[in-house]
Order: C-alpha cells, then sequence, then structure tokens
C-alpha cells in the first residue's frame, strides 16, 4: 500500500478542486468499470472535474453501473477524450499495470502526457509509469484495494451507495462470486460493510448473471459443443469462429464465463477458450486454472499475454487451426517434463 509521503501528497491534491482522469484497461470488465466509478463517485463528492475515459466499449452486464451514462469512450471520442487528458492534473488507472493494456493508439497517447499517474491494481509485475503505484496481488479485485486505498487516505465517508455498488460489483465478478482463491475474510467484511451501506446485492447478482440473451444461449451452446477434452492433461478446451459470433449476433459480453465451463468439468485444471476477431486479426484467448498451474506464466511464455495464477489473458496471430494446434503440442511438451 501507500507509503506515508504518498499518502500526505493525495491528501492534499485532493482538497482542492482539480481535473482529474480514471482510466480503465481496454475491454472493460466488472471490476475494471466497477473501480473506476467507484472512485468517480468519490471524487465528484470531493467537487473535482472528474471523468472516466474508457478505451472501447463496455458490455451490457455492467451498462447499468450507476454513473456509466457518464463514461466518456476513447475510441468514439477522440479529440473530447485527448483534450480531457492533456487538461488533467492527475490521471488515474485502475485494474491494469501496463498502458498498452489500453490499446496502441490509446496507450501511445497516455505515454506523452505530463501529468502524475496513480496505478491501484492486482496484476503482477506493473510497469513503472505511475508517479504512485497501488499494486497488490494479494487482493482477488482491484475493487477490494480501492476500499483500503479510500481507507489510507480517510476517505471511506464518502463511500456512499453508488460507490459501494460500484465497488460490490468488482468483488462479486473477480472473485468468481467468492468462490476464488483469493477470498479473503477481509473480502467478506468489505462486502458486509457494502451491503450496510444499502446496496441491493441480490439485484447486482441479478443484473450481472441473469439477463442473457436468447443469442447468447446458443453461442454458449456452440462453444459447448465445440469442448474438447484431454483428461491425460487435465485440459478441456473450447473455441469459436467469426462465423459463430455473426451466426448469433454476438454482442460484447456474450463470451464472459463461457471458459468456466471447461474448468467445470471433474479432473480439469486447466482450461482455455480462443476467440477470433477478424477485426484486430488475432484470436482472443482466456485461460483459466485450478491450484497451482500458473496461466499467467502460462500466457506470457506462449501467447503474448498475461494476468493472474488463475486466470488471465492472451492472443495470437496465427490462424484457429494454427493456434489450437500450437496449445495442444504445447500441452504434450509440459506433460513430458
Amino acid at each position: 500500500m501507500m507509503n506515508t509521503n504518498e499518502i500526505e501528497f493525495l491528501t492534499n491534491f485532493l482538497e482542492t478542486p482539480k481535473q482529474i482522469a480514471i482510466i480503465p484497461h481496454r475491454n472493460p470488465d466488472g471490476d475494471a468499470l466497477g473501480s473506476t466509478l467507484g472512485l468517480y463517485h468519490v471524487l465528484k463528492q470531493l467537487n473535482h472535474n472528474v471523468k472516466v475515459i474508457s478505451p472501447n466499449e463496455f458490455p451490457d452486464f455492467i451498462s447499468w453501473l450507476p454513473g456509466a451514462d457518464e463514461v466518456l469512450i476513447f475510441e468514439r471520442n477522440h479529440e473530447t477524450c485527448k483534450k480531457f487528458l492533456q487538461n488533467s492534473n492527475l490521471i488515474f488507472t485502475l485494474d491494469f499495470n501496463a498502458l498498452h493494456r489500453t490499446g496502441e493508439q490509446m496507450g501511445a497517447f497516455l505515454s506523452t502526457l505530463s501529468a502524475d499517474f496513480v496505478m491501484i491494481d492486482h496484476h503482477q509485475m506493473p510497469d513503472d509509469y505511475a508517479k504512485i503505484t497501488v499494486s497488490d496481488t494479494s487482493f482477488g479485485s482491484t475493487c477490494e484495494l480501492l476500499y483500503r486505498f479510500l481507507q489510507q487516505l480517510s476517505l471511506q465517508k464518502y463511500i456512499n451507495k453508488d460507490v459501494a455498488t460500484c465497488i460490490y460489483t468488482g468483488i462479486v465478478t473477480d472473485s468468481g462470486s467468492f468462490k476464488f482463491t483469493k477470498t479473503t475474510g477481509n473480502t467478506h467484511r468489505v462486502v458486509a460493510d457494502l451491503i450496510d451501506l444499502g446496496i441491493d446485492n441480490p439485484g447486482i447478482h441479478n443484473n450481472l448473471f441473469s439477463t442473457s440473451s436468447y443469442n447468447r444461449l446458443q453461442l454458449l451452446g456452440r462453444a459447448l459443443e465445440k469442448l474438447k477434452v484431454f483428461p491425460e492433461h487435465k485440459t478441456a478446451y473450447t473455441w469459436l469462429s467469426q462465423k459463430d459470433l455473426y451466426e448469433f449476433n454476438f454482442q460484447k459480453g456474450d463470451t464472459e464465463g463461457i471458459v468456466n465451463y471447461g474448468l467445470s468439468i471433474n479432473g480439469i485444471d486447466l482450461a482455455a477458450i480462443f476467440i477470433e476477431n477478424k477485426d484486430e486479426g488475432i484470436i482472443k484467448i482466456s485461460f483459466r486454472s485450478e491450484g497451482s498451474f500458473d496461466v499467467n506464466e502460462f500466457s506470457r511464455n506462449y501467447f503474448n499475454g498475461g494476468g493472474h495464477i488463475n486466470a488471465a489473458g492472451g492472443k495470437s496471430f496465427d490462424s484457429m487451426q494454427e493456434t489450437l494446434s500450437k496449445f495442444e503440442t504445447i500441452l504434450k511438451e509440459i506433460n513430458k517434463q
């Protein structure tokens, strides 16, 4: 967490109104949008001119979050976003720790700015672009880390129902509804405080997990139909082509959570999903694991990615068939070691 000098710097800085930008990573999930909007609502109460600037659109299943309709989208409003960033006195980056995680164009632009950065994140191997780096991999979510950050700055009194709703959302989504290994007693104590502030926790879960479209369920069915299991490697994977996505009118967020179905099979410790994105010319990959298998290291070593020990992402610039063949070959090589 922060040292005394960092706490003093931010406390003094936030005493008078400033222009402040808050940024999540590209393709923001519940933790990224929840943490940025949670901080947004706190800073608004302190009378700062503050905007959340997302690199691109976020999925519908988190679009109900309080303040989501105020988020600026960099890819849709380049000039407005660039002007706000250039005139900002401070820039917070939440739920990522390398500027390229905002995308090539936005990352390059951010690297030209003279304003100080504050990083709040729980991923491994942070870059050194920030004046203040609040990075702790022991936390299961950036939202839980944000709660502790606000406590350190004596800003906990500004955690109202809207802030609590945002923070709870990030904790729920990044903890797998409290089932992942980094869910601690402190996680539940934070959640208890948030519930006491009056959040509609059953309603939040309903908004997150019970609003699927018929097309999304059909897409899930296609992914399950393609599921391949390798018991000897304790591995399962599936894949979706661009044709599959078009057939079921894919919307952002429709593939969220599909990778976990492979991991739900008895005896499977590693699951992956490979999704074709012809617009970006890549195969997008999500990895999940249980136990000691480190998918962060695996993704960094083989698939241009990274993340956490048990949850990571990657990408491949090869064709789908080449990528799947590479993955299967790697499994066999690892199994020999």
